[in-house]
């Protein structure tokens, strides 16, 4: 079975940096790529990440209670 020979990317010869002004000129080129979400999208996505955050941090309190209720339980600790 033949070896298929690596495929070269492109690199920089000089091994330079770019200028301040060459990387924020290709920050904006990226920015001009992105599909920014809609007013409706951004807020729908909020609500998930809101309603996530509370699910989540209420499933934590539960879990945490139980596991200090258990613990008192073992360990005979009464407050």
């Amino acid at each position: 079975m033949e070896k298929k020979p690596a495929v070269k990317t492109k690199v920089n010869v000089n091994n330079k940096r770019p200028s301040v002004r060459e990387y924020f000129k290709g920050v904006r080129t990226e920015l001009r790529k992105v599909i920014w979400p809609t007013r409706k999208e951004l807020a729908s996505y909020t609500g998930v990440v809101i309603m996530t955050c509370v699910a989540f941090s209420l499933i934590f309190w539960v879990f945490d209670s139980a596991f200090l209720a258990l613990l008192k339980a073992v360990l005979n600790i009464s407050m």
